[in-house]
């Protein structure tokens, strides 16, 4: 019997669904898994048994020394914390292209996502990542300009990955069930597109106004610190941008041409 333990934000995925994610997933017989929150190995098994290697990382202690009890041939259990992990040499090594599976804790998806982000900017080869995240970040991730889903987390994750809702999974699919709805979403990680000159700029810039969003575009953009009050319709203009607008309904590219312009 697994025991969930509330301190790793653990919910895990019932039998009934693992079939319909691994289906999603779609594990083929030359693919290099890194699986993130193993738990107790619902989807682990199948993609093992589908997959020519997994390596998976696993914060509670028992439940990777139980992982590893199994014995499965092509199964490697790392433990600890993904986001204090380097990623090892079982999948870091060329040619291997990597592919990403996970159960995401609600309370750090999104670092993780980032991390993925940087992990890919870094060199590593990875394929796509296939991941259950609380629907609202879900949301989050796949929101067009001018929802009220689109923000920070919107803009700077397509700037870097296409987003792609897979599937919509009840409370009920997890035990035990979670206070919130969940989704399976896929990544795929690219390069900044459009590219920006300087990427600590843009995402600067992205968060600040954010902060602001029901704001004119040029009341905003004064929540970035080192625009002077003066330089803001110069700014705007340099970025061909309407200083009435919301942030809310800007593009990646018109953020991309804003950062340029700043």
């Amino acid at each position: 019997m697994v025991f969930a333990r509330k301190r790793f934000g653990q919910h895990f995925l019932e039998p009934a669904w693992v079939e319909k994610v691994v289906r999603e997933i779609d594990p083929r017989p030359d693919d290099h898994f890194i699986e993130i929150g193993p738990g107790g190995g619902a989807l682990t098994r199948p993609l093992a048994a589908r997959a020519r290697a997994v390596v998976a990382y696993e914060i509670d202690r028992d439940l990777a020394a139980a992982l590893r009890d199994a014995r499965i041939g092509n199964l490697t259990v790392v433990d600890g914390d993904f986001l204090d992990r380097a990623v090892g040499p079982a999948v870091a090594e060329p040619p291997h292209r990597v592919r990403v599976a996970g159960n995401l804790p609600y309370n750090i998806a999104s670092p993780i996502l980032f991390k993925l982000a940087d992990m890919y900017a870094a060199g590593l080869q990875i394929a796509d990542a296939t991941l259950m995240l609380q629907r609202e970040v879900a949301d989050r991730l796949a929101a067009k300009p001018g929802t009220a889903e689109y923000g920070v987390l919107s803009v700077l994750m397509q700037h870097v990955a296409d987003v792609e809702l897979l599937l919509k999974l009840p409370a009920g699919a997890f035990r035990p069930a979670p206070k919130v709805l969940s989704a399976l979403v896929r990544l795929r990680f690219h390069a900044p597109d459009p590219p920006v000159g300087d990427a600590n700029v843009f995402v600067a810039v992205v968060q600040a106004v954010f902060t602001r969003r029901r704001k004119t575009l040029a009341n905003a953009l004064l929540a970035y610190e080192p625009l002077a009050r003066a330089s803001a319709a110069e700014v705007l203009a340099a970025a061909r941008l309407d200083g009435r607008r919301r942030p809310e309904t800007l593009t990646v590219a018109e953020f991309a041409r804003l950062a340029a312009a700043l």
